[in-house]
Order: structure tokens, then sequence, then C-alpha cells
């Protein structure tokens, strides 16, 4: 992979990537190239596009330059945490533009995605694509990251798997960053007990849980 793109984001974005982050997308999407599974790509909460460009450049690597990304981003900052948020982040905080997007793209001249401006709530019932490969949803909150969940969760193709960013279950993985409690309390009420989310543990602080949508009995994606 391209080791001066990674050190860029490893620098430039050095808030939103880690190192164990770029592998984890990694790996998923040689999975889902490897094994034929079909969907775009879709990221909810993308900031200044930095994880974005990771996946469309992983993806041209392995000879999928075709396949499509969507992200979706309020581009007016967070929203106000709700009642089973921490207060890590306020309201209007990791404010960025469609063009921040496109820039990122630019630099490293690879195409960028299918952007989707605004709230959650009022882009995805209508624009969100009818199959997904991977949704990586990186809401932060609670009510963000249910409404993700509830959209995408019954729209990933077989084998397809669902990443949510800062899910901490330090029951786990003790060393997992536990600043932002709505992730995991969203997906737990999403999917109620016992979850289907597996903890993904890297080599540092990593909060990640993955989902991955069931294949039916007797079918290979």
């Amino acid at each position: 992979m391209n080791d001066d793109l990674r050190e860029w984001l490893l620098t430039e974005h050095a808030g939103t990537v880690c190192a164990d982050r770029l592998n984890v997308i990694t790996d998923e999407l040689r999975r889902l190239v490897d094994r034929g599974i079909d969907g775009a790509l879709v990221e909810l909460g993308c900031y200044r596009g930095a994880m974005a460009l990771w996946m469309r450049c992983v993806l041209d690597a392995l000879g999928d330059s075709q396949r499509e990304i969507h992200v979706f981003d309020s581009f007016a900052g967070m929203p106000a945490p709700g009642t089973k948020d921490s207060d890590h982040l306020a309201e209007g905080d990791l404010r960025s533009t469609p063009q921040d997007v496109l820039d990122t793209h630019a630099r490293w001249n690879r195409t960028p995605p299918t952007i989707h401006p605004g709230w959650f709530e009022q882009t995805i019932p209508g624009e969100l694509p009818s199959t997904i490969a991977l949704a990586y949803l990186d809401g932060d909150f609670y009510d963000s990251t249910l409404t993700g969940l509830r959209a995408c969760v019954p729209r990933l193709a077989p084998a397809g798997a669902l990443l949510l960013d800062d899910y901490a279950d330090t029951a786990v993985n003790p060393r997992a960053w536990d600043g932002l409690p709505g992730v995991k309390g969203a997906a737990d009420d999403f999917f109620g007990t016992p979850s289907p989310v597996e903890v993904l543990v890297g080599d540092g602080d990593l909060a990640f849980g993955r989902y991955l949508s069931p294949v039916p009995q007797g079918t290979a994606p």
C-alpha cells in the first residue's frame, strides 16, 4: 500500500486516523474484494475525508476502482450531545466542508466520493445506497450511531461488514479508549444481548466494533 499516503494521514490527520484504523479498513476491503461481496462503501461522519481517501486508495490498489464510496456528514460540526453521551465533544466541534473532502482527494489525485451534506436524519433516508458492502459508522454520539445502525444494517450485503468507530467494550479490551460511550450504548440497544458485535483489538487503544451480516444458508458470497 502507499507508504507515503499512510505517513501523511498519520501526521496530518492524527486526530481522526491511527495505524490500527488503517489496518482494519485495509483488511476489511481485502476480504470483501476477495469474496466478491457486492455493494457500495458508506462512511457516516467523514470530517475532512481522510478515511474515505484511504478506502479509495486501497480499493484502487486491489483493482476495484469502480466501487462507489459515499460519505455523509453534517458539515456543520457535531450536534449537541445527548443524555447518553459524554462531554468529550461539544456542539459544533469537528466542523468541515465538502470542499475539504474534495481537497483531500485532489492532493493525492484520487477520485472523490459521492458527498451527502446534511444531518443524517435528513440525508440517509433518500440517499443511502441500496446495497452496502462496508459501512463505517463514525458518528460519535448515541443518536447518530443509532440512526446509522437502523439504516445500514438492513442494507448490508450478505457477509458485508459494519464497523463502529469508538465502540469501547473495556470488559473485552481494557486498553480501548472509552471517551464516547454513546456509540456502544446505541449498538447495545439496537442489537440487544447477546450482541453480535465483535470487539476488534489493535496495538494501541483502538475502540472498534465489527458486525458481519449473516449469509443465507446454502449460499456463498
